[in-house]
């Protein structure tokens, strides 16, 4: 008797995970998409099925934001992929590891760095190549030694907690 019942909640379960899988191959089913999605990745139109969830659910998210764009967007976007895609195998490693090791990182520290770049960039473009070149001809040393002045100059800036407002 308990061998039937068993056997039926396994199967129930099995049907019950089959159901959702299919549920969620169903959010990113070829037919689902729009019709400015199926336009975007028609390349992908032969081989969408054999491309796992995960990947679809990715390329149809990445597609409605393109059909979101402006002219000028997209041929920014398409700039970047051009560059991602004149990367090799190990400078886009590198990227990937100091992009997660900025998603690691508290939002203060993000929000520092968000903040530095944002100045960075309204810099007058020649100041800001003469900053790249002075810190490419650095040794690693003296990269590092810049780095932590910078760190050093941020905790001498930053209001303590006893001196913030409550």
């Amino acid at each position: 008797m308990k061998a039937k019942y068993l056997t039926t909640i396994v199967a129930s379960l099995a049907l019950l995970i089959g159901g959702v899988a299919e549920a969620q191959d169903d959010e990113a089913g070829w037919n689902s998409l729009s019709d400015t999605q199926r336009e975007v990745l028609a390349p992908y139109a032969e081989s969408w099925t054999t491309l796992t969830p995960e990947r679809r659910q990715r390329l149809a998210q990445g597609a409605r934001r393109w059909s979101q764009m402006d002219a000028e967007d997209r041929t920014a976007a398409r700039e970047r992929f051009q560059d991602w895609n004149s990367l090799n195998d190990d400078q886009r490693a590198s990227i990937r590891d100091r992009y997660q090791q900025f998603q690691n990182l508290p939002a203060r520290d993000k929000d520092r760095i968000r903040e530095n770049f944002q100045r960075f960039r309204e810099l007058p473009l020649d100041r800001r190549q003469q900053l790249r070149d002075r810190f490419r001809e650095m040794s690693p040393d003296q990269r590092q030694k810049v780095r932590d002045r910078l760190r050093q100059r941020q905790r001498q800036h930053r209001p303590r907690s006893s001196d913030r407002p409550n």
